[in-house]
């Protein structure tokens, strides 16, 4: 008997359940599935229904049946690779129950003679009588063979009898757990308790019934989990008290007022939120969200300004060199000599790194720019005060809490991202942080026109292609693939760069995944520079960077591609004051869901509202980028169907932190699915 409170069991290896050996544990775990708990969200797909029992005369070939019989006759060939036959018949007829590699005392144990004995297997016929092969469901008790019997995707190696088994066993030894949710929130859900709800889950009859009270009870603890996994981590980075910095606003305004345009109302509300929490004494740890060519930069330098006039240093650190050196010449463009600004990157002399670096520790440099290598052992600040970390959507929640506690006491820590993202996601993905979001576009930015274009009509888009080169413009285009699949049926970077290199001599660069990354800067900078016409390429030229004379972008199996990356691919062009255009190019036999797609991206130009309608074609767990977030990988809860769970679970959250509720309740909760190291500390 297990103990009521005793969670522990579930984290269990699996080989401490019976009939699981080394081999099965091991086939399980390269599913991913590594303790008891985990087993429990391999639910079936479908059923077998074993209740109903057939007469050899209703028998029908091809078809998984039940049926009582009785064992009349042992026909046990004396010849090698020959079957062993029973003869076995109810009062309608015959049937042979029929076993290749099973020995004799084996069959004469489950088929014995004169006993009637359930069976089920697939129906077949030999020599117009009909036979059950290697039957798989035999016993003289007939209530265990007719039942509903769950069908799973299983692993090779693991048959369902097996897996069945292995499910069974962890369903009656279930611990009964403590409830950790409050009577408002089980009232939800009709008081029905997590032990139960795991066990309607799994009846075969409750297949596919996500509207039922169990499925949305587990529903909402996962996301509930998260969601207080997020609010603890913001909790204890709230509790660092560091010193708050003393804002000059009348200089802020004055860089402001020398800029050659105007901040939008989102971007000065961003502006204000975080200039907020660089005065509070607690640490900032906020999300910069804003669609491509919002004006997320600006914003980002202008607090850094203000950090440095408070009189602490700032990092600002972005992907890749090309995007840190953009964002070096735009600071000293902005700041012109009020500031002393460095960039390090790989490409910096000895000499001059080492020079960086005593600056550094002297207090020498105000803001320093550069890829993650300024964040290495060696570069020591004297007076770290902000870490701005572009296009962080890589980071997972436990790399942005070790960079927040990297940074030091008095340093806060802004990140940014170009992704928008739904709602519900936001909740989930960056529950952990303050969210500043700017939708609204500058006046400036010339919206980019798209255009669908059939693959054979390739020849028009050429001319468009001649027309805007002789008007000085450069293209983009973009290939799904690297090299030609015989498998695939996409076009390859390497194919289109040397089709076009013939039309457009010495104009064409390529540029893919296997570029090395000094190749990589290099193409990028001689492309910049307006050296090259027309850059081909793979998606890796999705994120940051600004080309102010690319007006175009073309985009080859635009079917292949989600709504979210062809949003961010389009961002690439109309960064400057040039209109632009997309060219999203296409077989003919598109999908439903592809139209859509092209469609919903050419009548919209706003990330947000393309994010919530990609999510919805394609579901959460394939968007852009999402997979390499740190996202929790929901079992039950889907962003778009449980939205109203989503929602419940923020309120019930604030309702916690506002009330400065005692959590160690939910201990087993945020074991069971977080395993989360920040809450080790609760008794």
């Amino acid at each position: 008997m297990y103990n009521k409170s005793n969670y522990q069991y579930l984290l269990k290896d699996l080989s401490t359940l019976k009939g699981v050996g080394a081999k099965t544990s091991q086939i399980l775990k390269k599913k991913k599935i590594n303790s008891i708990f985990d087993l429990l969200w391999k639910l079936p797909k479908s059923f077998t229904d074993r209740t109903l029992s057939s007469k050899v005369k209703d028998l029908k070939i091809g078809e998984n049946q039940t049926i009582t019989i009785l064992p009349k006759k042992y026909l046990f060939p004396r010849v090698r690779n020959l079957p062993n036959r029973v003869v076995c018949s109810d009062d309608t007829g015959e049937l042979d129950c029929v076993f290749f590699n099973s020995y004799e005392g084996y069959i004469k144990k489950i088929l014995p003679l004169g006993k009637e004995v359930t069976i089920n297997g697939k129906i077949g016929t030999f020599k117009n009588k009909y036979q059950i092969t290697n039957p798989k469901y035999i016993s003289e008790d007939s209530s265990l063979i007719k039942q509903k019997h769950n069908k799973y995707a299983l692993s090779d190696g693991i048959s369902e009898k097996v897996y069945n088994r292995i499910i069974n066993q962890i369903i009656e030894t279930l611990p009964i757990l403590d409830e950790w949710h409050s009577r408002d929130i089980l009232a939800k859900f009709d008081y029905i308790s997590w032990n139960a709800s795991i066990r309607e889950l799994h009846k075969p009859e409750n297949i596919g019934k996500y509207k039922k009270n169990f499925y949305q009870r587990l529903a909402y603890d996962e996301i509930f989990s998260t969601f207080l996994v997020n609010s603890e981590i913001r909790k204890k980075i709230k509790k660092n008290k560091k010193k708050n910095k003393i804002l000059h606003l009348n200089k802020q305004n004055k860089i402001i007022n020398k800029l050659d345009f105007s901040l939008t109302k989102d971007q000065l509300k961003s502006l204000g939120e975080i200039n907020q929490d660089l005065c509070s004494s607690t640490k900032m740890f906020r999300l910069l969200q804003g669609d491509v060519g919002s004006g997320k930069t600006i914003v980002s330098l202008l607090a850094a300004y203000n950090t440095v006039n408070s009189g602490f240093q700032v990092a600002v650190m972005t992907p890749t060199e090309i995007l840190a050196r953009q964002h070096f010449n735009l600071a000293k463009k902005i700041f012109a000599n009020e500031l002393n600004i460095a960039l390090i990157s790989g490409k910096t002399e000895y000499k001059e790194k080492k020079d960086i670096l005593s600056k550094l520790l002297q207090n020498k440099i105000d803001i320093i720019f550069g890829t993650h290598a300024i964040f290495q052992k060696k570069v020591i600040f004297k007076n770290l005060g902000l870490i701005i970390i572009d296009e962080q959507h890589k980071f997972g929640v436990s790399q942005r809490k070790r960079l927040s506690d990297k940074g030091g006491k008095d340093c806060d820590i802004l990140l940014m991202t170009a992704t928008p993202i739904p709602r519900t996601l936001t909740m989930t993905i960056f529950g952990d942080m303050d969210i500043s979001i700017i939708k609204e576009k500058p006046k400036s930015r010339k919206s980019i026109k798209t255009y669908s274009k059939l693959e054979n009509k390739i020849d028009d888009v050429i001319k468009f292609v001649q027309k805007e080169i002789s008007l000085g413009n450069q293209i983009f285009w973009v290939c799904p693939l690297i090299e030609e699949s015989k498998r695939i049926d996409h076009t390859s970077a390497i194919k289109k760069f040397e089709y076009l290199k013939k039309l457009f001599p010495k104009q064409v660069l390529l540029l893919h995944g296997k570029t090395t990354i000094d190749e990589k800067e290099n193409i990028l900078n001689s492309f910049l520079k307006n050296e090259f016409k027309i850059l081909v390429s793979t998606t890796i030229i999705e994120v940051g960077i600004d080309f102010p004379n690319a007006s175009v972008i073309i985009i080859e199996n635009a079917n292949k591609f989600g709504l979210s990356q062809l949003h961010q691919l389009r961002g690439r062009v109309g960064r400057g004051s040039k209109a632009s255009s997309c060219i999203l190019m296409f077989k003919s036999n598109l999908s439903e869901n592809a139209k859509k797609r092209i469609n919903i991206l050419k009548e919209s130009n706003d990330g947000f509202i393309i994010s919530e309608a990609d999510m919805v074609i394609r579901g959460f767990g394939d968007l852009l980028g999402f997979k390499q977030s740190g996202i929790k990988n929901f079992k039950l809860a889907d962003p778009i169907h449980n939205k109203d769970l989503f929602l419940l679970a923020e309120k019930e959250i604030k309702r916690i932190e506002k009330s400065n509720e005692d959590i160690k309740r939910f201990k087993p909760l945020i074991k069971l699915y977080d395993r989360a190291d920040i809450i080790n500390d609760i008794a």
